[in-house]
């Protein structure tokens, strides 16, 4: 009785263990060697942190609050002109009344994770189309009114500000999730999305789900796109025969049994 204990203890194990290779196998295959070679691999997402950081503590100066609202703080009821001019910014604009260090913590790891696997420009581009989208939801929920049910805002919502980075930090999680065929985690960052609203309906939990529609839309256009490539033989390459997108450069270096994995 005891060894088949043990032996279905084990089984159940190894069972895990495999689950977690495939779920999270390619992502740990692409950092690992990027944080072995290079203790900066990823110099973007530290400047990016020191500049949540600086904004932060000059936002809560009194004689900075004003400078960073002006230049970072978006709002529905801003111009639209005004508000596409801030919204790089407001990427890096933690809000006010959540730890500095959860938003801190957040921009380290997904940005990290996603320069690694990325590249500098996409990372910057998928984050900056969750963070637009977010922005632009806002305005079209208020125009819907609080009587269209879970897409509506009320118009005191006008004058709330956006999420900062943390519709960018969702984005990224789920594109990596997509990119990395790390499907489930992708699929528990969009449950908790949705619970979250679900429990606390308020501005911020929409602009996620905006920033999660954007990017599942962004993913189902690269992969319309890959399929396509495939069929006119450009699945001849490393994308084709793993059925995975490339990821850095760097990869190429590696040897070929690591090319292939």
């Amino acid at each position: 009785m005891g060894t088949r204990t043990y032996t279905d203890a084990g089984r159940r194990m190894n069972g895990a263990g495999r689950a977690a290779r495939a779920e999270w196998g390619p992502l740990y295959d692409t950092v690992r060697p990027a944080l072995a070679r290079r203790l900066r691999a990823a110099p973007m997402t530290v400047a990016a942190v020191g500049l949540a950081a600086v904004v932060h503590v000059v936002h809560r100066q009194s004689w900075g609050y004003g400078f960073i609202e002006g230049v970072g703080a978006v709002r529905a009821e801003d111009p639209l002109w005004l508000a596409l001019l801030r919204t790089p910014l407001s990427l890096f604009v933690p809000a006010l009344d959540l730890p500095v260090w959860g938003a801190l913590a957040q921009i380290l790891l997904v940005f990290g994770i996603a320069e690694i696997c990325l590249g500098k420009g996409r990372t910057l581009a998928v984050a900056y189309l969750a963070t637009l989208a977010g922005t632009l939801y806002a305005r079209v929920g208020i125009a819907l009114g609080p009587d269209v049910p879970f897409v509506g805002l009320p118009a005191s919502d006008a004058q709330v500000v956006d999420t900062g980075p943390s519709a960018a930090v969702v984005g990224l999680a789920v594109f990596l999730g997509w990119r990395l065929r790390a499907h489930v985690t992708a699929g528990a960052v969009v449950v908790a999305m949705v619970v979250e609203v679900l429990v606390k309906e308020n501005l911020a939990g929409k602009e996620h789900l905006a920033a999660i529609a954007a990017v599942l839309a962004l993913c189902g256009l690269l992969a319309v796109r890959q399929r396509r490539s495939a069929r006119s033989g450009g699945g001849a390459g490393p994308e084709g025969r793993s059925g995975v997108p490339p990821i850095q450069s760097w990869r190429r270096r590696l040897g070929p049994d690591q090319r292939r994995s």
